[in-house]
């Protein structure tokens, strides 16, 4: 059975299906990571990957969507 990391985000400035899409597509492309889904209401990003990820590179994914991470 392989083992699952969860992380949770605040992501700023989303505010409709496109943010989500655009968020969903560059954070899930980070390597290891294997599911994201989106609260658009809440702004929460929740990423499952096969290891811990590097905080730094969810937030380089999440500005290249056009979005910050909030601090």
């Amino acid at each position: 059975m392989r083992s699952v990391t969860t992380s949770t985000y605040i992501v700023n400035g989303m505010s409709c299906g496109h943010c989500v899409a655009a968020v969903t597509e560059e954070v899930g492309k980070i390597d290891g990571v294997t599911d994201v889904a989106v609260d658009l209401d809440s702004g929460r990003v929740t990423v499952e990957s096969d290891a811990p990820l590097d905080a730094a590179a969810v937030a380089a994914a999440v500005d290249e969507a056009g979005y910050t991470v909030a601090a």
